[in-house]
Protein backbone atom coordinates (compact mmCIF):
# COMPACT_ATOMS: atom_id res chain seq x y z
CA UNK A 1 0.00 0.00 0.00
CA UNK A 2 1.34 3.42 -0.98
CA UNK A 3 0.68 6.45 1.22
CA UNK A 4 0.68 9.84 -0.47
CA UNK A 5 2.03 12.50 1.84
CA UNK A 6 4.08 15.68 1.99
CA UNK A 7 5.47 15.44 5.51
CA UNK A 8 6.67 12.59 7.72
CA UNK A 9 6.85 13.10 11.47
CA UNK A 10 8.81 10.45 13.35
CA UNK A 11 8.50 9.28 16.92
CA UNK A 12 11.96 9.05 18.48
CA UNK A 13 12.45 6.31 21.10
CA UNK A 14 11.99 2.89 19.53
CA UNK A 15 11.48 4.38 16.06
CA UNK A 16 14.62 6.36 15.24
CA UNK A 17 16.76 5.21 18.17
CA UNK A 18 16.80 1.82 19.87
CA UNK A 19 16.29 3.01 23.45
CA UNK A 20 13.08 1.24 24.45
CA UNK A 21 14.58 -1.92 25.95
CA UNK A 22 16.94 0.06 28.16
CA UNK A 23 14.19 2.46 29.22
CA UNK A 24 11.94 -0.50 30.03
CA UNK A 25 14.64 -1.91 32.32
CA UNK A 26 14.93 1.43 34.15
CA UNK A 27 11.16 1.76 34.49
CA UNK A 28 10.85 -1.82 35.73
CA UNK A 29 13.51 -1.27 38.37
CA UNK A 30 12.06 2.06 39.56
CA UNK A 31 8.48 0.78 39.82
CA UNK A 32 9.55 -2.44 41.54
CA UNK A 33 11.69 -0.48 44.02
CA UNK A 34 8.70 1.58 45.14
CA UNK A 35 6.19 -1.27 44.79
CA UNK A 36 7.79 -4.63 45.67
CA UNK A 37 4.45 -6.34 45.10
CA UNK A 38 4.88 -5.57 41.38
CA UNK A 39 7.63 -7.75 39.95
CA UNK A 40 10.35 -6.26 37.78
CA UNK A 41 9.08 -8.23 34.77
CA UNK A 42 5.48 -7.08 35.27
CA UNK A 43 6.53 -3.45 35.73
CA UNK A 44 8.69 -3.65 32.63
CA UNK A 45 5.81 -5.12 30.62
CA UNK A 46 3.44 -2.39 31.81
CA UNK A 47 5.96 0.26 30.77
CA UNK A 48 6.13 -1.13 27.23
CA UNK A 49 2.36 -1.55 27.00
CA UNK A 50 1.80 2.12 27.86
CA UNK A 51 4.76 3.54 25.93
CA UNK A 52 4.16 6.49 23.64
CA UNK A 53 3.36 9.07 26.33
CA UNK A 54 5.68 10.75 28.89
CA UNK A 55 6.65 8.48 31.79
CA UNK A 56 4.78 10.57 34.36
CA UNK A 57 1.62 9.97 32.32
CA UNK A 58 2.41 6.26 32.04
CA UNK A 59 2.62 6.09 35.82
CA UNK A 60 -0.87 7.58 36.11
CA UNK A 61 -2.10 4.74 33.89
CA UNK A 62 -0.16 2.04 35.74
CA UNK A 63 -0.56 3.44 39.28
CA UNK A 64 -3.27 6.12 39.10
CA UNK A 65 -3.06 8.75 41.81
CA UNK A 66 -0.13 7.16 43.63
CA UNK A 67 1.57 9.83 45.78
CA UNK A 68 5.07 8.68 44.78
CA UNK A 69 4.48 8.95 41.02
CA UNK A 70 6.26 12.29 40.71
CA UNK A 71 9.26 10.93 42.62
CA UNK A 72 9.41 7.82 40.45
CA UNK A 73 9.18 9.94 37.29
CA UNK A 74 12.04 12.19 38.44
CA UNK A 75 14.28 9.18 39.14
CA UNK A 76 13.43 7.64 35.78
CA UNK A 77 14.14 10.84 33.82
CA UNK A 78 17.48 11.39 35.54
CA UNK A 79 18.59 7.76 35.23
CA UNK A 80 17.70 7.40 31.56
CA UNK A 81 19.99 10.26 30.46
CA UNK A 82 23.11 8.07 30.49
CA UNK A 83 21.59 5.48 28.18
CA UNK A 84 19.96 8.15 26.05
CA UNK A 85 23.25 9.81 25.18
CA UNK A 86 25.02 6.48 24.65
CA UNK A 87 22.60 5.78 21.80
CA UNK A 88 23.26 6.82 18.20
CA UNK A 89 21.40 6.90 14.90
CA UNK A 90 21.97 3.72 12.91
CA UNK A 91 23.25 3.79 9.34
CA UNK A 92 19.76 2.75 8.21
CA UNK A 93 18.13 5.70 9.98
CA UNK A 94 20.69 8.11 8.53
CA UNK A 95 20.14 6.76 5.03
CA UNK A 96 16.33 6.79 5.19
CA UNK A 97 16.01 10.28 6.68
CA UNK A 98 18.50 11.74 4.21
CA UNK A 99 16.85 10.00 1.25
CA UNK A 100 13.36 11.16 2.25
CA UNK A 101 14.54 14.76 2.47
CA UNK A 102 16.35 14.43 -0.87
CA UNK A 103 13.06 13.29 -2.40
CA UNK A 104 11.38 16.46 -1.18
CA UNK A 105 9.51 15.25 1.89
CA UNK A 106 9.33 17.43 5.00
CA UNK A 107 10.87 15.27 7.74
CA UNK A 108 10.57 15.95 11.46
CA UNK A 109 10.84 14.46 14.94
CA UNK A 110 8.06 14.32 17.52
CA UNK A 111 9.35 13.09 20.87
CA UNK A 112 8.24 12.95 24.48
CA UNK A 113 11.82 13.53 25.58
CA UNK A 114 12.35 17.03 26.92
CA UNK A 115 13.02 19.57 24.16
CA UNK A 116 16.55 20.38 25.32
CA UNK A 117 17.51 16.68 25.43
CA UNK A 118 16.26 15.90 21.94
CA UNK A 119 17.93 19.02 20.53
CA UNK A 120 21.25 18.10 22.17
CA UNK A 121 21.07 14.55 20.84
CA UNK A 122 20.30 15.54 17.26
CA UNK A 123 22.89 18.34 17.25
CA UNK A 124 25.52 15.85 18.39
CA UNK A 125 24.50 13.30 15.75
CA UNK A 126 24.57 15.83 12.92
CA UNK A 127 21.55 14.40 11.09
CA UNK A 128 19.39 17.06 9.45
CA UNK A 129 15.64 17.31 10.09
CA UNK A 130 13.24 20.04 9.00
CA UNK A 131 11.75 20.33 12.49
CA UNK A 132 12.48 18.81 15.91
CA UNK A 133 9.78 18.83 18.59
CA UNK A 134 10.17 17.56 22.14
CA UNK A 135 8.13 17.70 25.31
CA UNK A 136 7.37 21.02 26.96
CA UNK A 137 4.67 21.84 29.47
CA UNK A 138 1.40 21.87 27.54
CA UNK A 139 3.12 20.92 24.30
CA UNK A 140 3.66 17.23 23.67
CA UNK A 141 3.63 14.50 21.06
CA UNK A 142 0.19 14.16 19.54
CA UNK A 143 -2.38 16.88 18.90
CA UNK A 144 -0.13 19.82 19.85
CA UNK A 145 2.80 18.64 17.74
CA UNK A 146 0.58 17.75 14.78
CA UNK A 147 -1.13 21.14 14.82
CA UNK A 148 2.17 22.98 15.11
CA UNK A 149 3.72 21.16 12.14
CA UNK A 150 0.62 21.68 10.00
CA UNK A 151 0.57 25.40 10.74
CA UNK A 152 4.35 25.87 10.48
CA UNK A 153 4.59 24.30 7.02
CA UNK A 154 1.16 25.47 5.79
CA UNK A 155 -0.11 21.90 5.38
CA UNK A 156 -3.48 20.20 5.48
CA UNK A 157 -4.09 17.28 7.86
CA UNK A 158 -3.99 14.87 4.95
CA UNK A 159 -0.48 16.06 4.06
CA UNK A 160 1.01 14.70 7.29
CA UNK A 161 1.95 11.12 8.21
CA UNK A 162 3.14 10.04 11.66
CA UNK A 163 5.58 7.12 11.98
CA UNK A 164 5.81 5.41 15.37
CA UNK A 165 6.47 2.12 17.12
CA UNK A 166 3.73 2.01 19.78
CA UNK A 167 -0.01 1.56 20.07
CA UNK A 168 -0.14 4.94 21.82
CA UNK A 169 1.54 6.50 18.77
CA UNK A 170 -1.14 4.93 16.57
CA UNK A 171 -3.86 6.16 18.91
CA UNK A 172 -2.54 9.73 18.80
CA UNK A 173 -2.53 9.70 15.00
CA UNK A 174 -5.88 7.99 14.50
CA UNK A 175 -7.76 10.12 17.03
CA UNK A 176 -6.42 13.26 15.35
CA UNK A 177 -7.18 12.08 11.78
CA UNK A 178 -3.48 11.87 10.92
CA UNK A 179 -2.19 9.07 8.70
CA UNK A 180 -0.05 6.55 10.58
CA UNK A 181 2.65 4.01 9.76
CA UNK A 182 3.51 1.53 12.49
CA UNK A 183 7.11 0.32 12.78
CA UNK A 184 7.00 -3.22 14.15
CA UNK A 185 9.36 -4.15 16.95
CA UNK A 186 8.01 -2.92 20.26
CA UNK A 187 4.63 -4.20 19.02
CA UNK A 188 3.96 -6.79 16.32
CA UNK A 189 2.04 -6.29 13.09
CA UNK A 190 -0.82 -8.36 14.53
CA UNK A 191 -0.98 -6.17 17.65
CA UNK A 192 -1.11 -3.00 15.55
CA UNK A 193 -3.74 -4.32 13.14
CA UNK A 194 -5.87 -5.90 15.86
CA UNK A 195 -6.44 -2.47 17.38
CA UNK A 196 -6.16 -0.31 14.25
CA UNK A 197 -7.08 -2.47 11.22
CA UNK A 198 -6.70 0.29 8.64
CA UNK A 199 -3.10 1.33 9.32
CA UNK A 200 0.05 0.50 7.39
CA UNK A 201 2.85 -1.38 9.16
CA UNK A 202 6.50 -1.82 8.21
CA UNK A 203 9.20 -4.15 9.51
CA UNK A 204 12.08 -1.73 8.90
CA UNK A 205 12.47 1.97 8.20
CA UNK A 206 13.87 1.20 4.74
CA UNK A 207 10.40 -0.03 3.77
CA UNK A 208 9.22 3.58 4.02
CA UNK A 209 11.07 4.39 0.84
CA UNK A 210 8.79 2.09 -1.14
CA UNK A 211 5.50 2.83 0.64
CA UNK A 212 5.39 6.65 0.69
CA UNK A 213 4.91 8.90 -2.31
CA UNK A 214 5.27 12.67 -2.48
CA UNK A 215 2.32 14.60 -3.88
Amino acid sequence: MTIKTKALLFDFDGTLVDTMEGFADIAGEVIHRFHPEISFDEARRKYLETSGVPFFQQLEIILPGNPTNSQKAAIFEETKKDGFFRSTFSDEVRYVITELRNRGFIVGVSSNNFQYLIEQFIAREGLQFDIVLGFQDGFEKGKQHFEYVIKHFNLQKDDLTFVGDSLKDAEKAVTNDIKFIGLCGTFTKDQFLHKYPGIVTIESLKELLSCVQLY
